[in-house]
């Protein structure tokens, strides 16, 4: 059937528009198409091919299709199901998933139909050089050789300098192989003039290839060995796929569920099948991404933003004409990747809050995204955690998920021992230097004498989280956010975490003019300098954000504490995740109290989670470890749990909080968060949107009011919080929710008021 207008998808916040399909196309057109679309006064940008029909459009200026975007892929099926159930749950346009899902030289756009042009991503290539055609046979071959020899010598040498390079068996055509043997040009020394001279003689061919990675890798002839528990673990999962399309393997760390992923990614890809292992950031699992590598070599297509924009397009366009038997590595962004014939999509630390995309839309957790992507390419997930979300627990305590669980550390190694230190009794009792406990510095000091390591957390980086006026009260705060300034000491600088806004750290304060600006308050940079200090022949290093300036600073500060060259590693939630130290004997959490005093219902849970995983690092081989926590609330029932590593105890207790005060699993949650610059007008747009949702959601509807940062850029801040319960329409909740949004839009005078909302806000 010859169509005559496609609903063509733009990379604009919108949904699709109708355009005419030119003469030149309307042949070869098909759904998942990248064409060049021209939109508004001037401007083209790359569309994509959404629905095709004949359904002429109400308005009357159509503008046409001509021409395909080059090198770009086709969606698949699969890929635009998946985009369209993105756009539907997280409340976003297919527009807004278009951004996010194809690396920006995948969608050039230009001004004018030149300026695409340049924009068109353009794959690297190599020139082979081969005999023509003509030249099919040995006879033909020394017949030139001889004319060359007689009337071009520089010529001749060429000649036989080419055919020098290429076995007899591959020069000519045969049955089985009809195209000649070629040779890279890059291994010529021929001059190019004499190249082109016997190309137009039909004596060489000069080719233009792709560059591509050619056959695959034989797989892995050897695989971890596994322990008695593990391959229990194994045969568990594999039960469990026959009922679930999805699994939850809950492994304390160190258990080893690495090695089951590899035993499962090797079964699916010895049967021709792509596996899709999503990690929560890249930079935290350099370990394991060179080893999963060290067995499966270039089978592995690692995908992530740190990545320059031409090899994301090149990981991504290789994962496009993937016929299976390769392994997708990468961060959540990976989700969107053609997942070709998918068989298995596993999600490591699946817990872990980095798979939520929070700054723009689409707002979806990879995660969820993940198990759904798998649901309808007709494979199976594995979701594996130390401490897996509540969320994810009870949906294998309900039957949604399979479950099985690993409750030993791999290779015989003991969990280690934890210590809850008072801070408020070592201050009574005069046992604390600066914000170390005697307990902790007398570790230390053993851990040093024996040859070990250490890793001490602190979640704050930075010098000091904010810098006074001991005289005034004045502090440093941030001109575009309402926030204070954190100190950076080593640069002498105060900076804002949310905006980038920083000033030179003053020493006479503005306010007053004495000379009394002292930092309060403690980061990591400030936890590295006083070890020093203490520990003044120790080889400290620190991993934050801020030391974390290119993937080489950072791999160097992970290979040194690897190799042993560093004693102490003082750094923040960098420090807990995907590392595998043999050398660290003692973990210290400096501050578990700023973990635990956060205003958010998810606050304990994540505590639990982060400090259990920290934990972790400590005694991975056969010493047991030993764990600091430095606390002023000892009795904490979370740090109870903690320290007995019982999250069954935890899971328990955050339910039965959760169910008292209705929040997930009970419910579900969409925060919506309103922002503009007029604060006054904001507080009548935000009261207006209220009273609307308050009628059709009553008390389900919390707000509006200010979140604890209620100014970030300039813009202020409002947010409410709707929870809807779980037997009721999640679909119908947001299509009134979105409708009353629209109406606040149309009103005189809120048109300007930003509006985002996030669906299962974390």
């Amino acid at each position: 059937m010859t169509f005559t207008y496609a609903d063509i998808l733009l990379p604009l916040a919108q949904e699709t528009f109708t355009f005419r399909i030119g003469d030149s196309l309307r042949a070869s057109i098909t759904e998942g198409r990248c064409v060049k679309a021209p939109f508004g006064q001037n401007k083209f940008y790359t569309g994509i091919v959404w629905r095709l029909h004949n359904e002429e459009p109400p308005f009357k200026t159509i503008k046409s299709v001509e021409t395909f975007v080059e090198n770009a892929p086709t969606l698949t099926p699969v890929q635009m199901r998946f985009w369209e159930w993105i756009a539907r749950y997280y409340m976003c346009t297919l527009g807004e998933v278009m951004r996010a899902a194809l690396p920006s030289a995948l969608k050039p756009e230009g001004f004018s139909a030149e300026e695409f042009s340049r924009e068109v991503f353009r794959p690297r290539t190599v020139e082979y050089i081969t005999l023509h055609p003509e030249i099919d046979s040995l006879d033909k071959l020394n017949e030139q050789l001889e004319i060359l020899a007689r009337r071009a010598r520089k010529q001749y040498d060429a000649l036989l300098s080419f055919v020098s390079q290429v076995p007899e068996e591959e020069l000519f055509p045969t049955k089985r192989s009809p195209f000649p043997g070629g040779v890279l040009r890059t291994r010529l020394a021929i001059d190019s003039s004499l190249l082109r001279a016997l190309e137009k003689k039909h004596i060489l061919r000069i080719e233009t290839q792709e560059l591509s990675s050619g056959e695959l890798p034989p797989l892995p002839t050897s695989l971890p060995k596994l322990t008695e528990s593990q391959g229990q673990a194994i045969d568990a999962i594999h039960r469990l796929f026959h009922t679930h399309d999805t699994v939850l393997l809950h492994g304390v760390t160190g258990s080893g569920k690495t090695e089951i992923y590899i035993r499962l990614i090797d079964e699916q890809l010895r049967e021709g099948r792509n596996v899709l292992y999503l990690l929560p950031e890249i930079a935290m699992t350099a370990q394991l991404v060179e080893r999963i590598k060290s067995y499966f070599g270039e089978r592995v297509i690692v995908y992530h933003s740190r990545f320059t924009d031409r090899a994301r397009v090149e990981n991504y366009l290789r994962a496009d004409r993937s016929r299976g038997g390769e392994l997708i590595l990468g961060v959540r962004s990976a989700l969107f990747l053609p997942p070709g014939p998918l068989g298995l999509v596993i999600v490591d630390e699946e817990h872990d809050t980095s798979y939520k995309q929070t700054d723009t839309a689409p707002r979806y957790h990879a995660r969820d995204c993940a198990v759904v992507l798998a649901r309808m390419a007709g494979a199976k997930a594995l979701l594996g955690s130390a401490t897996p979300s509540i969320e994810s627990y009870v949906n294998a305590q309900e039957g949604k998920y399979g479950l099985t669980t690993l409750n030993e550390r791999y290779g015989g190694a003991t969990l280690p021992q934890i210590i809850l230190s008072d801070t408020l009794r070592a201050v009574q009792r005069g046992e604390r230097t600066i914000h170390f406990n005697k307990i902790l510095i007398e570790k230390l000091t053993d851990v040093l004498a024996a040859g070990e390591q250490a890793i001490l957390f602190q979640n704050r980086r930075g010098f000091s989280p904010y810098v006074e006026c001991s005289h005034c009260g004045w502090t440093a705060s941030c001109p575009h956010c309402n926030v204070t300034l954190t100190l950076h000491k080593a640069i002498h600088q105060l900076r804002c975490h949310y905006c980038g806004y920083s000033m030179t750290s003053p020493t006479i304060c503005p306010s007053c003019g004495q000379q009394s600006i002292e930092p309060r308050g403690f980061g990591t940079e400030k936890v590295e300098e006083e070890i020093l200090r203490l520990f003044p022949t120790a080889r400290v290093a620190r991993l934050d954000r801020d030391t974390m300036q290119s993937p080489r600073v950072f791999h160097g500060i992970v290979a040194s504490f690897a190799r042993r060259e560093t004693d102490i590693l003082v750094g923040t939630q960098l420090v807990t995740k995907g590392f595998d130290f043999e050398g660290v004997s003692l973990v210290a959490i400096l501050n578990a109290d700023n973990l635990l005093n956060y205003p958010d219902f998810r606050a304990a849970e994540r505590a639990f989670q982060l400090m259990t995983q920290v934990a972790g690092r400590a005694g991975r081989r056969q010493i047991q470890g030993e764990v600091i926590i430095q606390t002023s609330q000892p009795q904490h029932p979370l740090l109870q749990q903690v320290a007995n590593g019982d999250y069954m105890a935890m899971l328990r207790s955050q339910l039965a909080e959760r169910k008292a005060f209705f929040y997930p699993p009970y419910c579900r949650l969409i925060s919506i968060l309103l922002r503009h610059k007029d604060k006054a007008l904001l507080w009548r747009a935000a009261n207006r949107l209220g009273d609307d949702l308050h009628t059709i959601f009553g008390q389900r509807l919390l707000g509006p009011q200010p979140p604890p940062v209620d100014r970030i850029r300039e813009e202020y801040l409002l947010t409410f919080l709707l929870k809807v319960e779980r037997n009721r329409s999640f679909i119908q909740a947001k299509k009134l929710l979105a409708e009353t949004i629209a109406k606040l839009h149309a009103t005189a005078g809120f048109s300007s008021v930003t509006v985002v909302c996030n669906v299962d806000p974390q």
